[in-house]
């Protein structure tokens, strides 16, 4: 285990755990932010992990930003240090979930939508209040398009109303809610699942994903396609899979 003042951080030869660690709700401040940061760009750079899970500690997710870093004379450097921190959740190339629990508001909120997958608790809340203080919510005027589409995203920002799991679920930015008393058996086995496979083709499979974006139909068929051919059927990985499913045996991965 390891960190800093602010963040609890664990790793084993699979999984990363970033916890956020601010009392009481977790709100990022500069510091905070530089923080996280180094130890996202170390999970970056880390070729054998193959899941992050960022949660935070005590009764919320993150409730935000420090307002107070929103003054003249620090808000260029907030706005610098908190983009990177989606500039590196983008180049990650595992799975990353954001373990929800209490609130996840303002930028709290747009740190778990930047990330693949959310997993709330029911007792979860989400919202962008930044409208309430004049301010708008940067990263998730550019996310949430993506994720509800034009209209929600329009309304979330604009009203800054507050959305519990189940509603967010069903606006799309959700991926699972579950009971409080069941939460952290439920991140752990959704965990375990990703687990199974190589960390090779686990990170091949989000590329996968996220590199036709932005393309035609024909040209992200022809990017996949020559992917899958030319980078997947060529690791030691693929061909153990398919041989371990011939043998009808566990494979044996090698991360190559």
């Amino acid at each position: 285990m390891s960190g800093s003042e602010f963040l609890i951080v664990q790793k084993d030869d699979q999984v990363a755990r970033i916890t956020l660690n601010r009392p009481k709700h977790n709100v990022l401040n500069i510091p905070m932010m530089k923080d996280l940061n180094a130890e996202l760009e170390a999970v970056a750079a880390d070729e054998t992990l193959k899941c992050l899970v960022i949660s935070g500690e005590g009764p919320s997710f993150c409730a935000g930003v420090e307002v107070g870093d929103h003054k003249p004379d620090q808000v260029d450097e907030m706005v610098a240090v908190f983009n990177r921190i989606f500039e590196i959740i983008n180049t990650i190339d595992i799975p990353v979930i954001a373990a929800v629990k209490g609130a996840c508001l303002g930028g709290g909120m747009e740190l778990a939508i930047a990330c693949d997958i959310i997993i709330a608790s029911k007792k979860a809340k989400f919202g962008q209040p930044e409208i309430k203080l004049g301010f708008f919510p940067p990263y998730a005027a550019l996310r949430l398009p993506e994720l509800v589409g034009p209209a929600k995203a329009i309304e979330i920002v604009t009203t800054g109303k507050t959305y519990k799991a189940k509603e967010a679920r069903k606006l799309g930015f959700v991926s699972q809610v579950e009971d409080e008393d069941e939460f952290t058996e439920a991140v752990d086995a959704y965990v375990k699942e990703i687990c199974m496979a190589s960390p090779l083709i686990i990170r091949l499979n989000k590329r996968a994903v996220k590199r036709h974006i932005g393309t035609s139909f024909f040209q992200g068929i022809d990017l996949v396609s020559n992917y899958f051919l030319k980078t997947l059927m060529k690791t030691e990985d693929t061909l153990e899979g398919i041989a371990s499913f011939e043998e009808k045996r566990k494979p044996e991965w090698k991360n190559r």
